[in-house]
């Protein structure tokens, strides 16, 4: 009897939303629930990349916690230091989410290149835990005329995806040098949010390994944009997994994509995030597509979902990711059924 092959994905929980709890706390849970490793989000006391990279001990003492606790880190995110490197305008906003060190006197242009330093050591800081993938943001110069209207010249978008590759660049010289790639999540308010930015990214750093996408359903589905089909329009560059769904409510002539400036999970914003499989993303699909483009990494479980508990909905959403990582087949389909 052929033995069927086994399941390859290790299930992960991102810490991004858990920043408020201290690390090993995260950790004691993720073990309890079954978790096979973390997503490490560097934020809280999870990880701080300045300490990591200077501080002989710190990341010995989190890998000897991680051990204790039976788990894996399989990526390290740095989402919010990533937001930083093209926005423009940088305001208030970034400096409730970078670390005192990247905000430093508040000067724009001095955050984005302490931003961009940072992803770097980010890079270094990875190769150190012996983590190959980086996810995270990038900024975006030209997020702010997404509607182009008063009409935007197509110098300005031009000139914008030049500030992405001339700040991004550098960066990813030195994930080349540790061997780590960066997949970029692709998100409203970065320079690639949807499939045509996401093709004019690639482009505007000459498609270069290092950069590849976090494939995440979530902001997709509610911009319309097909998760299956990014997949496969772009299977060689899915470099990571997140699972958050999106419930997209039913139409009521009020609601619209954009979101009307209201608060994450009020139900009049037209679309939520859910948890535990019950939104609209075609997760059978999607893993079947993940599966055919050969993508064997990790799947991380992102929590976002503001009308549940996370401690309920954690080991739940554990459960709908692992209901969908089924054995792949011995042989082809056609091979089955040849001699019949």
């Amino acid at each position: 009897m052929t033995d069927t092959p086994a399941a390859t994905h290790p299930v992960t929980l991102f810490t991004g939303q858990w920043a408020d709890l201290p690390f090993e706390e995260v950790a004691r849970l993720a073990s309890e629930w079954g978790y096979d490793g973390l997503e490490i989000g560097i934020g809280g006391d999870h990880l701080d990349t300045k300490l990591a990279d200077e501080e002989p001990g710190y990341l010995k003492e989190k890998l000897e916690l991680l051990k204790r606790y039976d788990l894996k880190v399989y990526a390290i995110s740095n989402h919010l230091t990533g937001q930083a490197v093209c926005d423009d305008p940088i305001d208030f906003r970034h400096q409730a989410i970078v670390r005192p060190y990247t905000w430093g006197d508040g000067d724009a242009e001095g955050v984005r290149q302490r931003a961009a330093e940072d992803l770097k050591r980010t890079a270094r800081v990875a190769r150190k835990l012996g983590v190959d993938t980086v996810i995270g943001f990038t900024g975006s110069k030209i997020w702010q005329y997404v509607a182009m209207f008063p009409p935007v010249p197509a110098s300005v978008i031009d000139a914008g995806y030049e500030d992405f590759a001339n700040r991004w660049n550098p960066i990813l010289d030195v994930f080349d040098d540790e061997g780590v790639r960066f997949a970029h999540e692709v998100h409203p308010s970065e320079i690639a949010y949807d499939h045509w930015t996401s093709v004019r990214t690639l482009e505007a750093i000459d498609r270069r390994p290092a950069f590849g996408f976090n494939w995440d359903p979530s902001h997709m589905m509610w911009q319309g944009v097909d998760p299956v089909g990014f997949i496969w329009d772009f299977q060689d560059r899915i470099y990571h997994v997140d699972c958050k769904d999106t419930r997209i409510r039913t139409a009521n002539s009020r609601s619209g994509i954009l979101g009307s400036h209201l608060p994450w999970g009020d139900p009049r914003r037209g679309w939520d995030f859910v948890s535990t499989g019950h939104g609209d993303v075609p997760w059978e699909d999607a893993f079947r597509a993940l599966d055919a483009i050969g993508y064997t990494g990790p799947i991380s479980v992102e929590w976002e979902d503001a009308g549940m508990d996370r401690l309920h909905g954690g080991p739940q959403a554990l459960e709908f990711v692992r209901s969908l990582i089924w054995p792949r087949p011995t042989a082809s389909f056609d091979a089955a059924f040849s001699n019949q």
